[in-house]
């Protein structure tokens, strides 16, 4: 990757670790599939506004409207439904810290559906270390019963596995701009989450929250979501899909350090042992370091 795909990835990552904590603030109030809705509503129509006055058209996305759909629910609708459900019982720092697992599995789906994103030694290596991670972080508390519910935690792993999917399935919208990509794919979460949430929540109590996590989910909807998605498809056409999924090492320091800072929140210590395993496979992954030494 060029110096301006790295300063991409550090700035996504710093934005999406804050993603972690709106949400964990959100869903205090506001139920996990109402709060994807405000999500990918709040972001799509913040898009639209920006397409209408600086272009391209949004007429652009229609050809490749079905796509869309299917990139909506790989890439918003399930993990979204995932991670807040999970984050109704986790803390930001080790949510953010198990969607850390993207990347391995977005080697292994870019492995088997891609020609030109094939498994080496480091990436091998990298998984492994990815596995052995995640174990460490999930397998003391599930003996303990501390660290939270291992559902949440598995929700967490669930929502990695489609964004691993998702930013394989990206690549074919690499001649697409990325604020195309990006408004398509919230406005089709947008119309598919509308039914659903009706369905199950109903339109009674759907604006009922504080102040506060008003501004967490506008804030959640606007930077970590609207403007996030534009910078991520550009360092998917960039940089490649397994490129884009390093943007997760960044974001449980993000995380970690609002969640420490303004929620009282703290990592078990097989917790900590687990984030360095999953950083030193996605650095393992990358090949770069490896290579310098």
């Amino acid at each position: 990757m060029t110096a301006r795909d790295w300063a991409m990835v550090l700035f996504l990552g710093a934005i999406w670790g804050g993603s972690f904590f709106f949400a964990r603030i959100a869903v205090a109030e506001i139920p996990p599939l109402t709060l994807v809705l405000f999500r990918v509503a709040i972001a799509a129509a913040a898009l639209h506004i920006y397409l209408a006055a600086r272009g391209p058209s949004f007429r652009l996305a229609l050809p490749y409207a079905a796509s869309f759909v299917a990139l909506a629910l790989l890439n918003n609708i399930i993990p979204f439904s995932l991670i807040f459900a999970g984050q109704t019982e986790l803390g930001a720092g080790i949510a953010s810290v198990l969607n850390a697992t993207t990347p391995f599995w977005t080697v292994i789906i870019a492995n088997a559906a891609t020609s030109d994103e094939k498994l080496s030694w480091n990436k091998i290596a990298g998984i492994l270390l990815g596995i052995a991670g995640t174990a460490v972080m999930i397998g003391p508390g599930l003996l303990a019963g501390i660290g939270g519910p291992v559902w949440a935690k598995l929700a967490l792993i669930g929502a990695a596995l489609s964004y691993g999917f998702a930013g394989v399935f990206a690549k074919r919208f690499r001649q697409v701009p990325p604020t195309i990509v990006a408004t398509s794919q919230l406005t089709a979460s947008t119309l598919i989450m509308i039914p659903v949430v009706l369905m199950t929540s109903g339109a009674g109590n759907l604006f009922v929250a504080s102040p506060p996590v008003w501004l967490a989910v506008v804030a959640l909807a606007l930077l970590s979501t609207a403007f996030a998605y534009i910078l991520f498809f550009s360092i998917v056409a960039s940089a490649g899909a397994t490129n884009a999924s390093l943007v997760t090492l960044v974001v449980p320091v993000s995380a970690i350090v609002l969640g420490a800072m303004f929620l009282g929140e703290r990592l078990e210590l097989f917790e900590v042992g687990g984030m360095m395993l999953i950083g030193l496979g996605l650095v393992t992954i990358d090949g770069r370091l490896i290579k310098r030494r």
